[in-house]
C-alpha cells in the first residue's frame, strides 16, 4: 500500500455527528492505543499561528482571519457551505499539512497500532487505502438527532441539514470492515471496543511477523 500513512498497523475511525466516536477513541486510548484526531489536527492548524493560517489569508483574504490570528471558523464555514471552489482550495491547505502531521506522529507512536479518527473518512475517498482496517461507529439516525440536538443546542432541522452533508448510514456501513453498536449503554460499547482490541492486536502481530519475513 503505497499511500499507507503509518509503519504502524492502521485502523480509520469513523461515525455520523452524535455517533459517539469521542467516546469510542477515548476507549481506545485508555487500552494504550494511540489515537490521532485528524479534527484535532485541523484545529492546530487553523488556530493562532497555526500552519495553515498563512496560507488561508493569503487565498480567501483578511475576512478569513478573525481578530485572535485563527481562522474565523463561522466565517469559513458559511462560505464553503455555500460555495463548493472554496470548500475545495481550503481542503488543498489542510489536507497535505493534516496528512503530513498524521504521518509524523504515527512515526512516533510505540503502540502495536494506531487509530485514525476521521469524521469524514468515507467522504474523503483516499482513506481506505491508507489504513489496514475501517471502524464504523453505527447507531440509527433518530439517536443521533436526538443527541446532537441535546448536545449542541440545535433543533431538527439543522441536524438533519449537517447529516446530509455527511456520508449516509448505508454508505458508511458499506464501507465498515468493523462496527460498534453505540445504542444502548458504555457498558455495551466498552465490551465492543474490548473485543476489537483484541483482535486487532492479533491482526497487528500477524502484520508485524509477515513483514519481518
Amino acid at each position: 500500500m503505497a499511500e499507507h500513512l503509518s509503519a504502524h498497523y492502521a485502523i480509520g475511525l469513523t461515525g455520523g455527528i452524535g455517533s459517539g466516536k469521542s467516546t469510542v477513541a477515548d476507549l481506545f486510548e485508555a487500552q494504550g492505543i494511540v489515537v490521532i484526531d485528524t479534527d484535532a489536527i485541523a484545529h492546530q492548524l487553523t488556530a493562532p499561528d497555526g500552519l495553515a493560517i498563512a496560507a488561508i489569508g493569503q487565498q480567501f483574504g483578511a475576512s478569513a482571519i478573525a481578530a485572535n490570528g485563527a481562522m474565523d471558523r463561522q466565517w469559513m464555514r458559511e462560505l464553503v457551505f455555500s460555495d463548493g471552489t472554496a470548500k475545495r482550495k481550503l481542503e488543498q491547505i489542510l489536507h497535505p499539512l493534516i496528512r503530513q502531521q498524521c504521518e509524523h506522529l504515527a512515526a512516533m507512536a510505540t503502540t502495536p497500532y494506531v487509530i485514525f479518527a476521521v469524521p469524514l473518512l468515507v467522504e474523503s475517498g483516499n482513506w481506505r487505502g491508507r489504513v489496514d482496517r475501517i471502524l464504523v461507529v453505527d447507531c440509527k439516525e433518530e439517536t443521533q438527532i436526538n443527541r446532537v440536538m441535546k448536545r449542541n443546542n440545535l433543533n431538527q432541522e439543522q441536524v438533519q441539514a449537517i447529516m446530509r452533508a455527511q456520508a449516509s448510514r448505508e454508505q458508511r456501513l458499506a464501507a465498515a470492515d468493523d462496527i460498534i453498536v453505540n445504542e444502548t449503554d458504555l457498558n455495551s460499547v466498552k465490551m465492543q471496543v474490548q473485543t476489537l482490541h483484541l483482535q486487532y492486536l492479533t491482526l497487528a502481530s500477524a502484520a508485524n511477523n509477515k513483514s519481518d519475513a
